[in-house]
């Protein structure tokens, strides 16, 4: 079981760090997650199913903000993380950040944890 920090990735406002918790990719998505920035995680996510990952764990803590664009992301990364038997499961959301879900209602279709520590027990 590794836990170290397997890859990390920086694009301007946007920070992404992936480890490897048991069968689990936790992705941490630190800064903002926007139009600009969105590519970033996306490759990230798809990046662990294609290496066998399909539960996501992404740490949401520390991102300060996501539009439509990041929630786009986290739809599509749900769609090919199912497909390969998996899910995605969003942990620790800022109030700035979960109100892009409740106005969306896309809270529905993911499994959502108060922290990162519930999620992995999960």
């Amino acid at each position: 079981m590794g836990r170290g920090t397997v890859g990390s990735a920086s694009q301007g406002r946007l920070h992404v760090a992936i480890r490897h918790h048991g069968a689990s990719a936790i992705v941490t998505a630190a800064g903002e997650l926007d139009h600009h920035t969105a590519d970033l995680l996306r490759e990230s996510l798809e990046g662990c199913v294609d290496e066998g990952y399909a539960r996501l764990v992404v740490d949401c803590s520390p991102l300060e903000f996501m539009d439509s664009t990041g929630l786009n992301v986290l739809l599509g990364a749900r769609l090919k993380a199912e497909a390969a038997g998996g899910g995605v499961h969003l942990a620790g959301m800022q109030p700035v950040v979960a109100r892009v879900f409740e106005i969306t209602g896309a809270e529905a279709v993911f499994t959502v944890h108060d922290s990162l520590t519930e999620a992995l027990a999960d």
